[in-house]
């Protein structure tokens, strides 16, 4: 008994010494410092080269770019079943009516303004067709603008307003944009104006298909958008895409979604393709498009293994243009193009745009791998003619996009119509006037509210117009008409 009660004591002893020993080593309480009450050290997750008292800071990127982003109002001629809208021939019962018009269908986008005197850059789907486009300045001040150029290739439109001292938005370099990068998309959703959201680049060079393809029309779009998670909706369109210093790198454009509005996608055209565009406009009018004159196409592994291809980079040629500059310059079938002068090119959107940037008649370096060996070949680009010429904007006859055939109005008929002047439609073949539902026989009175009486009438009316146009005439049974169709 004696021995189990000394053991005891032993142990207890043992057993406060070492808790004793312990806290005097530690410096603390047992209990503070036990598995159960530990707790790992709390800090903030910074992004690289932040502290929690420096997160990220978009204030002056939207400062420096909210009041260069313009709200854009477009106004359309609306069609009815006859595109047309008729003289109300009971109106002198009730009292002198106005002709019955057709009410005017409006939309609205963004632009961007790009120089101090008033041009700005804004999508082509934005304000094609539109009879007048009127631009809200983020201080409210309302303008109406001219078209200058489009270029539905790339979905891009110049256009302009009377102002000067305006706040306008430096280009940044779209090469240079980085997947991961923060990015601001400034625009006018949902009439929401002057409106900023951030996200980040989340992908780049991105097919979506979304421009008009249709060689006939030379419609050979050019896609290789920005990618980004930033909110943009209906209205954003036009609207810019700027870097963290406030920089322009996109065109806002378009946006991946079932439902109409954002679900997480959206899409900028680079401001490299946005700057020649508008260069283009400015000095010819109309954009000067290069071409190497090959078909190509994604090189993928299986591509690549059945064509003994040792690594897969860079874009496929599939085949050559006879005459084109790649055929001159010595590129063959079942080249793999690596490099556009010193710009890496991976996939087609990616060449695209980089050619894209060049005129016809700039010679540029093109490496390729041939045999998996790598080749730099000099080629001189041409335009979708094969030459080397300046592409001019198509001039159009006016009177032969009328489709129409004109004959004087004789004396009975002026008399017998009640009017004084006009000129008679013979015959209608395909163009404007069949379009907008006029038949023939009908006598031209007025071209936007100017008197007609011949063909040089109609000419001067029409030769400098843009927008819209209102035509008013009367028919042989007395029946008087206005239409209204787009030049």
């Amino acid at each position: 008994m004696k021995k189990i009660a000394g053991a005891f004591i032993i142990a207890t002893l043992g057993g406060v010494s070492a808790l004793g020993l312990n806290y005097l080593i530690k410096g603390g309480s047992t209990q503070e410092n036990s598995q159960l009450a530990y707790q790992a050290p709390v800090k903030y997750i910074n992004l690289p080269g932040t502290t929690p008292e420096s997160t990220v800071d978009f204030t002056v990127a939207a400062e420096m770019s909210v009041h260069s982003v313009v709200n854009v109002k477009t106004t359309y001629l609306a069609q009815n079943n006859q595109n047309q809208y008729f003289y109300d021939p009971f109106r002198g019962f009730f009292g002198q009516r106005p002709p019955q018009q057709r009410e005017a269908q409006t939309g609205s986008g963004s632009g961007v303004i790009i120089s101090e005197d008033g041009y700005i850059v804004t999508n082509n789907h934005v304000i094609d067709g539109a009879e007048k486009i009127e631009i809200t300045l983020n201080d409210k001040r309302s303008y109406t603008a001219e078209v200058i150029g489009k270029d539905p290739t790339t979905d891009l439109a110049l256009i302009k307003i009377k102002e000067t001292e305006l706040p306008f938005m430096a280009y940044g370099n779209s090469d240079n944009v980085k997947i991961g990068e923060w990015v601001l998309a400034v625009g006018n959703p949902f009439n929401l104006t002057s409106t900023v959201t951030a996200g980040i680049i989340s992908a780049k060079a991105r097919n979506i298909n979304i421009i008009e393809n249709d060689p006939s029309k030379g419609l050979n779009p050019i896609e290789s958008y920005l990618q980004t998670d930033a909110a943009v909706n209906p209205g954003n369109s036009g609207g810019a895409l700027v870097n963290g210093k406030g920089d322009l790198i996109g065109i806002n454009s378009a946006i991946a979604s079932n439902t109409g509005s954002y679900t997480g996608y959206s899409f900028a055209i680079p401001v490299n393709i946005a700057r020649k565009v508008v260069a283009d406009l400015l000095e010819f009018g109309e954009v000067q498009r290069a071409f190497i004159g090959v078909s190509i196409r994604d090189l993928d592994a299986k591509l690549a293994k059945e064509k003994n291809i040792t690594e897969i980079k860079g874009v496929f040629v599939n085949g050559l243009t006879a005459g084109g500059s790649g055929e001159e310059g010595g590129i063959k079938e079942g080249d793999v193009i690596t490099k556009v002068a010193d710009i890496i090119v991976n996939n087609v959107p990616e060449l695209q745009e980089q050619i894209s940037r060049y005129r016809p008649g700039d010679k540029i370096n093109i490496t390729l791998k041939r045999n998996n060996q790598v080749k730099v070949l000099a080629l001189i680009l041409k335009n979708k003619n094969g030459t080397l010429d300046v592409v001019e904007r198509p001039k159009v006859e006016v009177v032969s996009s009328l489709g129409a055939v004109f004959e004087p109005v004789n004396a009975s008929d002026i008399k017998k119509l009640n009017i004084e002047n006009g000129i008679r439609i013979s015959k209608l073949n395909a163009g404007k006037l069949l379009s907008a539902g006029i038949k023939e026989g009908f006598i031209i009175t007025n071209i936007d509210k100017k008197k007609v009486n011949s063909i040089e009438d109609i000419k001067t009316a029409l030769e400098s117009k843009k927008g819209g146009v209102l035509i008013e005439g009367i028919y042989p049974n007395g029946m008087r008409a206005y239409y209204g169709f787009g030049m």
